[in-house]
C-alpha cells in the first residue's frame, strides 16, 4: 500500500513496522522502553549489559545478578506487551554465555549480538538444536566481510545461520565497528555497506532456503531515512538516539536532557578503555580524561574480557551508570550522530506516528530514490528457491 510501511519478518516472526529499536547500556533500553517499541509495532529491544551493577536487592556474584537482573527486565517487559521484546548481548562480555541462556529460556524473540563476531554459542542452546529454538539471532556487523565469515562458521559449524543480521555505520553511537581513521570514508558509509551486506548474506539464502532481512543501524533518523533505505534494499532498520527522548525511556531525565540540549560540535569520536572508538557528547569527564587525568577506581569485576582494568584512565561501566542517574560529574553520555537534531521528549507512540508520517510523506511524494535501487540485483527469487530445494546441503556454500 503507497505511504505504509511496509512489515519486517524475521524467521516465523512478523514486526508490524520495520523498525528495531537499538540496545542501549548501561540501562538505557530496559523494559520501560523496549515494551512501549513493542507495544507500538516495532521490536523493542533490552540491553543486557551490566544490569546487575545498579541493582541493590539481588543476591550472589556479579554475574548471577546479571542474569536475575536480566531476567527480571524480560518479565516485566512481557507483562506490559503482547509484542516483540528482543535482547541486545556484547559478545565481549565476561558473562555473555549466561546472557545467553537467560534470553533463550524467557524465549525473547530475537537476540541481537554486537562488539565481537559471535562464533561460539554456548553449548546448553546448541545442544537444544538451533531450529527447536523460540529465539531468533540476529548478529550486527561493520562489513560484507565480517557477515560471510559468521555465516560460513554458522553453517559448518552449526548446519544452521543467524535469521536476519544488522549492518551497523559509522554514525552510530556507542562503541563503533570502526578504526577511527575509518569513520568517515565513503567506502564505510551505510549506503556503501549495505549492498557488500545484501551480496554476502545472497549465496546463504539460496543455499538454505530462507531470506535473511538485512537490518540498516547508524544514523538511521528520520522516516525519510527508513523510506530511503528500505528503497536500497534493507528490509528494516535499527534505531536508538531517537527512542532516548521519550518518556519511557529508562534513563534519568538529565540523560534525556543532554541530548535536547546538544549542539553538532557537542559530538565526538572518543577512545573508549575498551580499545575502540565510542561516539559520544562531550562533557567536563571527557575533556578532564583526555587532559590526561585518571578516574580512580575499583574494579567490582572484569566485566569486559578484554578490559585490563589496571591501566586504562577510567572504568567504563561505571561511567555509564553515572550516566544512566543524570550524574555527569563522573561519566558521559553516548550518542548518534543526528543526536543534535532531538529538540523534545515525547512518546514513544508520538514518536512511532511522526516516523510513519515522514515515511508516507517520502512515500507520495518521490517517485524513485536519489540512490540507485539495488535490492533486485542481490536478492535470489526465494519462492523458486524454496520449492526446489527442500535439503539443502548447509556446507556447500563455504
Amino acid at each position: 500500500m503507497i505511504g505504509k510501511m511496509p512489515t519486517l519478518k524475521i524467521g516465523k516472526l512478523t514486526s508490524e513496522i520495520p523498525i528495531i529499536q537499538g540496545g542501549m547500556g548501561v540501562g538505557i533500553s530496559l523494559s520501560g522502553l523496549a515494551s512501549a517499541v513493542a507495544n507500538e509495532g516495532g521490536i523493542g529491544v533490552i540491553a543486557a549489559v551490566g544490569l546487575g551493577m545498579f541493582r541493590t536487592n539481588l543476591q550472589g556474584n556479579m554475574s548471577e545478578k546479571n542474569s536475575k537482573a536480566l531476567r527480571q527486565e524480560i518479565k516485566t517487559a512481557r507483562s506490559k506487551t503482547d509484542g516483540l521484546i528482543g535482547v541486545n548481548i556484547m559478545m565481549a562480555l565476561s558473562d555473555s554465555d549466561s546472557l545467553f541462556e537467560v534470553s533463550v529460556e524467557e524465549k525473547v524473540d530475537v537476540i541481537l549480538m554486537g562488539a565481537g563476531l559471535p562464533l561460539k554459542l554456548p553449548s546448553r542452546i546448541v545442544d537444544q538444536g538451533l531450529d527447536n529454538i523460540h529465539t531468533n539471532f540476529i548478529p550486527i556487523v561493520s562489513s560484507g566481510r565480517a557477515t560471510k565469515i559468521i555465516f560460513q562458521h554458522w553453517a559448518k559449524k552449526y548446519r544452521h545461520i543467524p535469521d536476519a543480521v544488522v549492518v551497523e555505520g559509522p554514525l552510530a553511537g556507542g562503541h563503533l565497528g570502526f578504526k577511527a581513521a575509518e569513520l568517515y570514508t565513503e567506502s564505510n558509509s551505510l549506503e556503501s555497506l549495505l549492498p557488500e551486506v545484501l551480496a554476502s548474506v545472497s549465496p546463504f539464502e539460496i543455499q538454505f532456503g530462507k531470506k535473511i532481512p538485512v537490518i540498516v543501524a547508524g544514523g538511521v533518523y528520520s522516516g525519510a531515512d527508513v523510506y530511503r533505505f528500505i528503497r536500497l534494499g534493507a528490509d528494516g532498520v535499527q534505531m536508538a538516539t531517537r527512542f532516548v527522548a521519550t518518556h519511557e525511556c529508562d534513563a534519568d531525565i538529565r540523560f534525556k536532557e543532554m541530548y535536547i540540549n546538544c549542539q553538532k560540535d557537542d559530538l565526538r569520536i572518543i577512545e573508549s578503555p575498551v580499545g575502540m572508538p565510542g561516539r559520544a557528547i562531550n562533557n567536563d569527564f571527557l575533556e578532564s580524561v583526555s587532559a590526561g587525568n585518571k578516574k580512580p577506581f575499583k574494579c567490582p569485576w572484569k566485566c569486559l574480557r578484554t578490559c585490563n582494568y589496571t591501566e586504562v584512565p577510567y572504568c567504563i561501566a561505571k561511567a555509564l551508570i553515572f550516566a544512566r542517574k543524570g550524574k555527569f560529574g563522573g561519566g558521559f553520555a553516548f550518542a548518534g550522530a543526528n543526536a543534535y537534531k532531538v529538540k523534545e521528549i515525547i512518546s514513544v507512540k508520538e514518536l512511532v506516528k511522526t516516523l510513519m508520517r515522514e515515511y508516507k510523506h517520502e512515500d507520495l511524494t518521490m517517485k524513485a530514490p536519489s540512490d540507485p535501487e539495488i535490492s533486485v540485483s542481490f536478492r535470489p527469487d526465494l519462492a523458486a528457491v524454496i520449492e526446489n530445494k527442500t535439503n539443502p546441503d548447509p556446507v556447500a556454500v563455504l
